[in-house]
């Protein structure tokens, strides 16, 4: 799925006041960490994801690896945070995030 920058913006402004749903430790991206990715991917569409560490090299490759991996769109990576979006249809017609066609 591809997205334009103004619809990224939409996103990043509604991943805003999410908390993050899975945290990624010392261990990286083990088998766990990407299958609870899938089950709040499934459950929420957009997530926002902490991960441990310092190293900024690290998290951008996190960043690549886990939207490759979920088949994610990566929303944004600011700090320690990352946050991706995923349609699903496992989602109430009540939350599903309408993306604005622009």
């Amino acid at each position: 799925m591809q997205l334009n920058s103004k619809q990224i913006a939409y996103l990043r402004g509604l991943a805003h006041t999410l908390s993050p749903v899975v945290m990624i430790g010392n261990n990286g991206l083990t088998d766990a960490v990407l299958k609870e990715i899938e089950v709040s991917l499934n459950a929420h569409e957009l997530i926002k994801i902490q991960v441990a560490g310092d190293d900024r090299e690290l998290r951008k490759s996190l960043l690549t690896d886990i939207a490759d991996k979920a088949n994610a769109v990566a929303v944004h990576h600011i700090g320690k945070q990352l946050v991706f979006y995923r349609a699903s249809e496992t989602v109430k017609a009540s939350a599903k995030i309408v993306i604005p066609k622009l």
